[in-house]
Parts: C-alpha cells; structure tokens; sequence
C-alpha cells in the first residue's frame, strides 16, 4: 500500500496544458456481492487506460472474496479498511491513493453501464480547455424520475480535479452520507463551474430493493439527518456561497434590483394618484 499524500504539499496540475489526463476511476464498496464484480470488469472493460482504486468499507458479506478474485483478473488498487467507517471517509482514502489527476467516483450498485456514461462525465474535464471543474452525472433509472429529482445532484457518479478535491479531504471524513451535499457546497463557495448531465439506462437500486421497508426507511431517516448536519455545520460556505454567486452576477443582480425599484416607484405613485 502506497503511504498517503502529503496534504501540505502544493499538488498543481495546469489544468489548460494538459492534453491528456489521467483518470483514476474511484468506487467505495460496502456489501455489493450482487453488483461489485460486474461494475469493476465494466469500469475496467471501458476505460484501459484508467486506474482503479477499489475501498471496501468493511464489507461482511461475500464482497472481499470477490474483491480478491477481482485483483487476479484486472489491474485495481484495493483498499481494505478494518471496519464500516463511512462513506465520506472512504471517498477521502479512495482518493489520498489515487495516482492521477482526474478521480472519477463511481458507485458500486448501479448496473446498465454504457460507454457513453463515462465519456459524458469525463469528456468535460479532459478537453485542453475544461468547460467544468466537476461533473455530477445522475442515473435515469431511479425511484423518482430524473427530469425532476430534487436530490440528483446528490449523485455518486461524479467527476473532478484531484487538486479540487484533496484541500477538503480533512473537512469530509466524518460527515458519513451527508459528503455530496458538502462537496457541492464547496464547490459553489469557491466559484467552481458544476456541470450536470444525465446518465442514460444508468440504474441506481432504492434502498427499498436492497432491504427490508423498515430498515431503508430508517437508513433514509439516518441521511436525511447527516445532510441536514452538513447543512447546519457549514453556513459560512452557505454565506460564501451565495457572495460568490452575487459577485458573478453583479451586474446583472444590480440592474434587476433596479427595473424592480421603478416598477414599485411606478405602482406606488398610481395608488397615489388614484386615492388622490
């Protein structure tokens, strides 16, 4: 196992000059024996390129014999961790041994995997000219459809710049299910462009398939409660936030402020003259 990076060190990729990035693809796994095989050989199949880091998050069922297995068959880097620690913490180790400059997280449930998939979410971030500092791509094939899911941008499938990601490494290791929610707020407070896109036939099981009714129901009461956390612990990049998205459109919030100050002028001084 390679030793961890050194976060104090000035990791400076040129994002503008780099014709060709590298992209490790990153997938944390907890109890998937019905799915994490066919999502590493498809990861692998599609991308030879690619490394692939693997963090199983204390897995208890039959995932570590398949993991095993996995790493006679294909090239991964396998990260074993001792006990169920989160999925925060495992995205955070995932990406400490990730080699590359792009870290692609994938999730290790989903199935209906196309090419295209990753060609939408890395394509954006491996143009000389990137047009985003991270992709969020959501599954079509959810409980609720996507044109019109509130917590799409709460994905696993995202990509980005590993020297986006690691200053907020520290930051993200306890906040279990409630990392997206952060992740995307700190992109926001930093002025960092998001692009989002639909990842077509991408299937993400429910909770509700996966186990009983009242054990999912709990488990959704559970990370509903870590997001509103990270929501609570982290105003000041709620405050930023919302300055950085003032600033961008400055000009533009100035002159709405102001068509809608004559318009009240306007409407005040008819209710004058017609009470005069």
């Amino acid at each position: 196992m390679p030793s961890r990076l050194n976060l104090n060190k000035n990791y400076s990729f040129n994002k503008s000059k780099i014709m060709k990035k590298k992209v490790s693809i990153v997938v944390c796994v907890f109890n998937e024996e019905e799915t994490i095989e066919y999502v590493l050989q498809t990861c692998h199949d599609m991308n030879r390129d690619a490394e692939i880091v693997v963090v199983d998050d204390g897995s208890d069922d039959k995932t570590p014999e398949i993991l095993s297995e996995q790493e006679k068959k294909i090239p991964l880097h396998l990260v074993t961790l001792p006990e169920n620690q989160g999925k925060s913490n495992a995205m955070a180790e995932g990406a400490e041994h990730a080699s590359n400059e792009i870290i692609l997280f994938f999730d290790a449930d989903v199935t209906g995997i196309k090419k295209e998939h990753f060609e939408r979410l890395l394509n954006p971030l491996t143009e000389e000219e990137p047009e985003a500092d991270m992709v969020l791509g959501s599954p079509s094939e959810t409980l609720i459809n996507y044109r019109v899911n509130p917590f799409r941008n709460l994905t696993g499938e995202r990509a980005l710049f590993k020297e986006d990601f690691l200053p907020m490494l520290d930051q993200i290791r306890d906040i279990r299910f409630g990392v997206e929610t952060y992740i995307n707020l700190y992109y926001q407070a930093h002025g960092k462009k998001i692009k989002y896109t639909i990842l077509e036939g991408l299937t993400h099981p429910t909770k509700y398939k996966k186990t009983t009714v009242g054990q999912a129901t709990m488990e959704f009461i559970v990370e509903g409660g870590q997001i509103a956390d990270v929501l609570l612990k982290n105003y000041d990049l709620i405050l930023k936030r919302i300055g950085t998205s003032m600033e961008e459109r400055g000009d533009a919030v100035k002159e709405s402020y102001k068509k809608l100050q004559e318009e009240l002028n306007e409407r005040i001084q008819l209710l004058l003259r017609n009470n005069g």
